[in-house]
């Protein structure tokens, strides 16, 4: 393998079989002599188009429910896959009331909304922004369209982010752009709000800004909970490598930010003094108590066994737990620190595989970070394909469940057979990552030059603890050796 200069683009065209063999669609690879960045159409700007484009193609998906199938008819929406948790919460949630979220009570059983708060405020802002006169049909089909606008702007940022995160591999944020389980799950739900900031947080912290980072983390877990898992990674990375004060900073800006959204919100105040407010906590609460739900491996023990699995939260947080531990000693033991994008994706698909629950939308969680930490067209697509037929198959098991007698869709069996599809693709992409953990030089990203670009402070730094072989590997200098047929890494001589 011929050696790239520090500042030369990685072109995926030339390294990667699948990625060649599909760019005959656009006329084939990059030629040798090609003039990159040359043009105004630079590939951020492509890639960030291309994302809109597919963000587009999951909407026109949505027309038949969106011309009816969420209002008439009740498996409609299964039958064509095109459900959205949007429009049903616009009226469900108390916004086409005018009711404000965690200060008002919601008729019904949940009371209050069961949305973090940075969400919550989403929701309202788009409601703001739909008539509040005419038929409740016209108002929930323009909720849906307004949100739909402005998630669109959180899939364009996505991928600026996913693109310009390894400087030297945009090219990269196609994998986000392009995949199908994006198009067909961005507008279910609220959830692009919390991967467009988690991928923005991520960008600032390549750029050695760590409290920029911590802030958009923070912000981020205000909208979602599960970005604050990046602070473990962050942890470990940080005690290999040294660099207290960095981590320091990320904890501090992530603390703040999630503080300042928040408190106006978490805390109320009467005559007795000071109290939280039971409408915030009631998407804390909400977790805690929900049972078990679609798509999660307890779903699967459950149905298969009969078992209801009542302990499911103990098990799942002792599973999580171990889990977490087992990748501390990675992070650890591995020859060469991994990179900050490989245990991104760990910590979040564990969460995921071990969760009570796996909605549909969950995936985009773990597609920018998988664009980073596994870049490589042939594991992304064989994943994707296992999420696409979990897609179709949640909604067929719908269908299924609530046609009556009819039972037109997926029986359990089928049903149960796309979860352990869903379960089995995600772990492929695990082992793949954990292998480019262990043999380092089996990392895409690696063998082309590079040691870790989305570890900001941590690129190219020495390590200072490590365990097992890796105490001899690199001891306190590491600088970089290329040569055919691969980058090896040694030890600097005084």
């Amino acid at each position: 393998m011929t050696s790239l200069r520090q500042d030369e683009p990685v072109r995926p065209t030339r390294r990667d079989e699948v990625a060649a063999a599909g760019s005959e669609l656009i006329g084939g690879p990059i030629g040798r002599r090609a003039l990159l960045g040359a043009h105004w159409m630079t590939p951020v700007r492509v890639i960030a188009l291309v994302a809109i484009g597919m963000f587009a193609l999951g909407m026109v998906q949505k027309l038949p429910c969106y011309n009816g199938g969420w209002f008439f008819g009740a498996t409609s929406q299964y039958i064509h896959a095109c459900y959205s948790d949007i429009p049903h919460l616009y009226s469900g949630r108390g916004f086409a009331d005018g009711l404000i979220p965690y200060f008002d009570r919601l008729p019904g059983d949940m009371q209050y909304l069961e949305y973090p708060v940075l969400t919550g405020l989403f929701m309202e802002v788009a409601s703001w922004m739909t008539p509040h006169s005419g038929a409740l049909q016209d108002r929930e089909q323009i909720y849906w369209l307004v949100n739909a606008g402005m998630l669109m702007i959180c899939a364009a940022v996505i991928a600026v982010c996913v693109a310009r995160t390894h400087r030297r591999r945009p090219w990269d944020g196609l994998l986000m752009a392009l995949a199908p389980a994006f198009a067909l799950t961005a507008t279910i739900n609220w959830d692009l709000l919390a991967v467009a900031l988690t991928a923005a947080g991520m960008l600032m912290w390549s750029r050695s800004r760590p409290l920029a980072a911590g802030v958009l983390i923070g912000l981020a877990t205000a909208a979602k909970l599960y970005p604050v898992l990046l602070l473990g990674p962050l942890l470990v990375l940080c005690w290999r490598a040294g660099t207290w004060r960095a981590y320091g900073r990320a904890v501090l800006g992530t603390v703040v930010s999630w503080l300042v959204v928040n408190l106006p919100v978490m805390i109320s105040h009467d005559a007795s003094g000071f109290h939280i407010r039971e409408g915030w906590a009631k998407f804390y609460t909400f977790s805690q108590e929900r049972p078990i739900d679609f798509g999660s491996v307890w779903l699967l023990i459950s149905q298969r066994t009969g078992n209801p699995l009542e302990n499911a939260n103990v098990y799942a947080t002792v599973l999580m737990l171990l889990g977490c531990g087992a990748l501390a000693l990675l992070t650890l033991y591995a020859p060469r620190r991994p990179r900050f994008a490989h245990l991104a994706f760990l910590v979040v698909a564990l969460f995921i595989l071990t969760n009570k629950v796996y909605s549909p939308q969950y995936v985009l969680w773990l597609i920018p970070l998988a664009a980073l930490a596994r870049p490589r067209w042939r594991d992304f697509l064989i994943w994707q394909a296992c999420e696409v037929m979990y897609f179709l198959g949640i909604w067929m098991y719908l269908a299924y469940t609530g046609n009556g007698d009819k039972h037109q869709g997926l029986p359990p069996e089928g049903y149960q057979l796309a979860i352990a599809l869903h379960l089995l693709g995600t772990l492929y992409l695990c082992a793949v990552v954990v292998r480019d953990i262990l043999l380092p030089e089996r990392d895409t990203v690696r063998r082309s030059g590079d040691d870790d670009p989305s570890g900001g402070v941590l690129d190219r730094s020495a390590d200072v603890f490590v365990l097992g072989r890796a105490r001899h590997a690199l001891p306190r200098h590491a600088v970089r050796f290329e040569g055919a047929p691969r980058v090896r890494w040694g030890v600097a001589r005084d």
